[in-house]
């Protein structure tokens, strides 16, 4: 494994090249090169990078830790440093990139997963720890579950609904948020019953091979909550195999506005859909472009935020999005999203809502 690992930065590094401009920017995309959900989200950053004339250069991990790590490692001590590294605190391998940032002069800023309370306690006040932004993903998980069981017909009393959850990766902190919220939906509605919580690591294989059992296993299922997008296609399979008609005979749910899962809206065969945190690493480069000309980010709303991104997307909200996929620049004029010269009272409208504008 770390051969392959070091043999794969060699390949990536000969394509980093000198920095063309002094604002550099480095992403660590903890994806595949071919994850759908990771993909659309280098692409919004692709755009907000060419808005703000920003140098950005994206290296895929893979969903290796290992290798985000070693692609850190040689970013920061390596001889083409760029000024800001970019990552996601994806199994907690943030400590060990600020570690190897100590010195190097580059700055850090993370996205989606941030550091813990407790990692924050162990590591202290860094000063090239730019902040964060993070997306509302407990808030996501509830409100799938939420909507999921509005839509479910009624059951007489004394009558349960049947529950099962695809979760991702226990040690990932969106997955642990998400399933926390679903949790929280779930205590509020005591005609549900959850039957089994599965973890499937986020693959659509996988969790098409454990909805198989599990549909065999609990056949009155009506309801099935996943953290992603992916995972929710696996249990369509696996339950249309057992002759059900997602959509119809049972309720499903996904996280992400991947093409597929924005069509599944559409077509009916997906009944809930919560995304939006593809935008978070483009929202990131107008804050770090922020920063550069000079904007104390702690006096337009901190340097730590959670951003509400996370909500439920309609089959209207879908079509939008579907359409908006195809533009290269998303219809965003990033520049005018800054807060360079605005009052202290302004807050950077990151939302949704500014791509549906």
């Amino acid at each position: 494994m770390l051969k392959f690992v070091y043999t794969f930065l060699l390949m990536l590094g000969a394509a980093w090249g000198p920095v063309a401009h002094a604002e550099s920017v480095l992403f660590l995309n903890p994806g595949k090169t071919d994850e759908a959900f990771w993909i659309s989200y280098s692409q919004f950053m692709q755009a907000a990078a060419k808005d703000l004339r920003i140098d950005l250069r994206i290296l895929y991990s893979q969903r290796m830790p290992e290798l985000t790590v070693a692609q850190a490692r040689l970013a920061l001590q390596g001889p083409d440093r760029p000024n800001y590294l970019v990552f996601v605190n994806e199994q907690y391998v943030a400590p060990q990139i600020l570690r190897l940032a100590q010195g190097s002069g580059v700055k850090l800023f993370t996205v989606n997963a941030s550091l813990t309370a407790n990692q924050l306690s162990l590591l202290g006040e860094r000063s090239d720890r730019l902040g964060s932004l993070v997306p509302n993903d407990e808030e996501g998980g509830y409100l799938m579950l939420k909507e999921l069981i509005r839509q479910h017909p009624p059951v007489a009393p004394g009558q349960v609904i049947e529950l099962l959850a695809f979760s991702g990766l226990k040690i990932t902190p969106s997955s642990q948020l998400r399933e926390q919220g679903m949790l929280r939906a779930l205590a509020e509605h005591p005609e549900v019953r959850l039957r089994q919580v599965v973890y499937g690591g986020w693959s659509r294989g996988r969790a098409y091979e454990q909805a198989k059992l599990l549909f065999r296993r609990y056949p009155n299922v009506s309801l099935v909550w996943s953290a992603n997008d992916e995972m929710a296609f696996g249990a369509m399979q696996a339950y249309s195999e057992t002759g059900g008609v997602p959509g119809k005979d049972a309720l499903f749910s996904g996280v992400n506005t991947s093409p597929a899962a924005l069509q599944a809206m559409i077509d009916g065969r997906l009944s809930v859909l919560v995304g939006g945190h593809f935008t978070l690493g483009g929202w990131a480069l107008v804050e770090l472009h922020d920063v550069e000309m000079g904007v104390d980010l702690d006096q337009y709303g901190g340097r730590d935020r959670l951003i509400p991104v996370l909500q439920l997307i309609d089959k209207a909200h879908a079509k939008r999005l579907l359409a908006m996929g195809a533009s290269p620049d998303y219809g965003v004029n990033f520049r005018r999203l800054s807060a360079k010269g605005r009052p202290t009272s302004y807050r950077y409208p990151f939302s949704l809502q500014t791509l549906m504008r």
